[in-house]
């Protein structure tokens, strides 16, 4: 038996995926969409898509109650994907959850660090708030008693992985003659294909091993330094890249010097690279699986096969 899946943030980086994925998965999937947002051609023409998947369509919003709840009403499981901006939001999602009395998980919007572990300091403000916003949510669920599993993912390859770690100049390709290597760039942090993400993520909502659990996404050929992964690029292009190293200090003197939302970005590469906020801890069977031991039939992508698409 596979569970009817609601997606909120449906069309969103993560969320898009984790929809095609639920669909192509066998799960009856649902996707809550606001009606303005198809407004955007990008994102009509992607709602068209999930339809041809089979997708049950449904219009509403997390600040419509009504709609809200009727969609909550139809599933059993409910995944939040929303972004940053709406995370405070999902106490919306709860309170629906608690009215309609059906759902047997629900995951809300993390797929990050673990926010109740990260290591994460000024001047880092966005990068904190966030984390801070994420961990409101958890204690809400907690304390309204909803079963939930908490995705922790590590970095989306897809945002890291084509800047080798410098996701502040926002590349689409690796850089083929130069990089900044952050503190010593040997800080180990967890890297993962979207894609990767939503099957694991998908492999839970009926797996009673991570009921009121995190699951942790960290398959141990991606956990990686970003001295790691420029030495994956280097080989692949037969070239050694120019290196500047960036020490801490400098790294938060120019967080503070930066606007929004480049600053966001330097703050995690701070976290992430050189306070190795992904790897600061061991996890605790009293809290957390790991995702690549409890599915080990899912063949994860690699981050150096990753890096042959950019070849």
């Amino acid at each position: 038996m596979t569970s009817k899946i609601l997606v909120i943030g449906a069309t969103g980086n993560i969320g898009k995926v984790i929809v095609q994925g639920s669909a192509k998965s066998g799960h009856a999937t649902f996707a809550l969409v606001r009606e303005a947002s198809l407004s955007d051609p990008v994102k009509a023409k992607l709602v068209e898509s999930f339809k041809d998947l089979g997708v049950t369509i449904l219009y509403g919003s997390l600040t419509d109650k009504e709609s809200l709840v009727n969609a909550i009403k139809q599933v059993e499981v409910v995944i939040s994907a929303v972004g940053r901006a709406q995370i405070l939001d999902q106490i919306n999602i709860i309170d629906a959850i608690k009215e309609s009395g059906n759902v047997k998980i629900f995951l809300p919007s993390e797929f990050d660090n673990d926010v109740d572990r990260t290591v994460a300091i000024e001047p880092a403000t966005a990068t904190l708030s966030n984390y801070n916003r994420k961990a409101q949510i958890r204690r809400a669920i907690e304390a309204a008693k909803i079963p939930y599993t908490y995705v922790v993912t590590g970095c989306f390859a897809g945002f890291f992985v084509p800047c080798l770690g410098q996701c502040h100049l926002r590349l689409t390709s690796p850089p083929r003659d130069k990089v900044s290597i952050y503190d010593s760039g040997n800080g180990k942090a967890i890297f993962n294909i979207e894609e990767d993400i939503a099957t694991y993520t998908l492999k839970a909502v009926d797996d009673p091993r991570t009921v009121n659990k995190i699951l942790y996404i960290y398959p141990p050929k991606n956990i990686v330094s970003q001295n790691d992964m420029v030495g994956f690029w280097e080989r692949k292009i037969g070239k050694t890249l120019d290196k500047t190293y960036v020490s801490e200090e400098e790294l938060l003197k120019s967080i503070e010097e930066t606007q929004p939302p480049i600053d966001f970005a330097m703050g995690l590469i701070h976290t992430i690279f050189v306070k190795s906020d992904h790897t600061s801890f061991d996890i605790d069977p009293s809290f957390g699986v790991e995702a690549s031991e409890l599915y080990p039939e899912v063949k994860y992508t690699t981050i150096d096969e990753y890096l042959n698409r950019f070849v």
